[in-house]
């Protein structure tokens, strides 16, 4: 199980939307660090889920081929249904430029599944992350892994409570919450080719 937390802070520019596509890009110092990763949603027809699910587990090493993914999941509960979360990781804005423009001119992952999965999906998102200095992202020794670890939703509703009562955490949190414009949670489940589980 994984739970993710995103939230938009002041600092971040703001969100823009178009009728299909919307994206959050990060600026500040933290741009010029090379590494970042690409977090995309897509939103799903509903009657599609299992089609698109089927197809691109068939088709996956296509992508795969030309940038790192780090994980794929679809989402158990947290806003709408019937949606799937994605992470790539680029070396750099260069890296994902070269990457789409391979992946625009290879001809097996258009036809294969460019065309048939891009009637399935109602909406993307897209947002580019860094990691936060003193973290980094490695393989669980476990098999099951979340980016907030958790075996269960039970768990996670129990840390959460104890992690409240921890006098660091609340006051990280009352000094953290004057940068928040908006959070979400979402419980992921992984799927088959997902890299972390």
């Amino acid at each position: 199980m994984l739970v993710l937390r995103s939230g938009l802070t002041r600092a971040l520019a703001s969100r823009t939307l178009a009728p299909q596509v919307c994206s959050s890009f990060a600026t500040g110092p933290r741009q010029y660090n090379g590494t970042f990763y690409e977090f995309r949603t897509y939103y799903l027809k509903p009657s599609k889920m299992n089609a698109f699910m089927e197809n691109l587990k068939k088709t996956i090493h296509l992508r795969t081929a030309h940038s790192e993914l780090v994980g794929f999941w679809s989402v158990e509960f947290g806003g709408r249904m019937n949606k799937v979360f994605h992470i790539w990781k680029y070396d750099n804005f260069a890296h994902r430029a070269e990457v789409r423009k391979a992946l625009a001119n290879c001809k097996e992952w258009q036809e294969q599944s460019i065309i048939p999965n891009l009637a399935h999906i109602d909406k993307q998102e897209t947002e580019i992350t860094y990691l936060i200095p003193w973290s980094k992202l490695e393989k669980p020794p476990k098999e099951v892994h979340v980016l907030w670890w958790n075996e269960s939703a039970d768990s996670r509703a129990a840390g959460r409570h104890k992690s409240h009562e921890d006098p660091r955490v609340v006051a990280a949190v009352r000094e953290s919450v004057n940068y928040l414009v908006s959070q979400q949670n979402m419980l992921l489940i992984p799927t088959s080719f997902s890299p972390l589980k």
